[in-house]
């Protein structure tokens, strides 16, 4: 038996896309019980030439609603890109989880064979649906939920495997 394009996307987005809004409540609980202020936490960067928190937070959603959408072809909505504070950025996660939620399965199941063009590093990429679904887009989607966790780790905000995994549930 083969797994279809939807189960093999909407569920993991939908998923670890929670599981970044836990870590959020995480950081923002971490920062009032710490009494600092929690825009230290959303501008924190690993790196010099690495995009700070909120990015890692509003590129995952965008690499999850714009990859659901190329493969789709269900438009994306636009959003801004204006988050500035941890309940902002939990309204752009819902927003993303509302738009996959309402992107049909059979939108995605068949499009396999899909040629699929997106930008990428100033120029333009296409793979075939499966493809991007499994070499680009979930592995981007994980990469910058991924960056989010390590920020967050990395200044005290009590965070550990089971929080990525399966966030808030027990």
């Amino acid at each position: 038996m083969t797994i279809s394009m939807s189960s093999a996307s909407l569920p993991v987005f939908k998923t670890m896309l929670g599981n970044l809004s836990h870590m959020l409540d995480k950081a923002q609980a971490h920062a009032e019980a710490r009494k600092f202020d929690p825009a230290v936490l959303l501008t924190y960067r690993l790196a010099p030439d690495m995009l700070p928190f909120t990015r890692q937070v509003l590129i995952a959603c965008d690499a999850a609603k714009n990859g659901v959408a190329r493969m789709s072809g269900v438009e994306a909505p636009k959003f801004d890109d204006t988050e500035s504070n941890f309940p902002e950025l939990k309204a752009r996660i819902q927003k993303t989880v509302d738009y996959l939620a309402s992107v049909p399965a059979k939108a995605l199941d068949g499009t396999e064979e899909k040629d699929i063009s997106f930008p990428s590093g100033g120029t333009t990429r296409t793979m075939k649906a499966e493809a991007y679904l499994k070499h680009w887009a979930l592995a981007n989607f994980h990469f910058h939920i991924t960056m989010a966790y390590a920020i967050l780790r990395h200044n005290g905000v009590e965070l550990g495997k089971a929080d990525y995994l399966v966030g808030g549930v027990s």
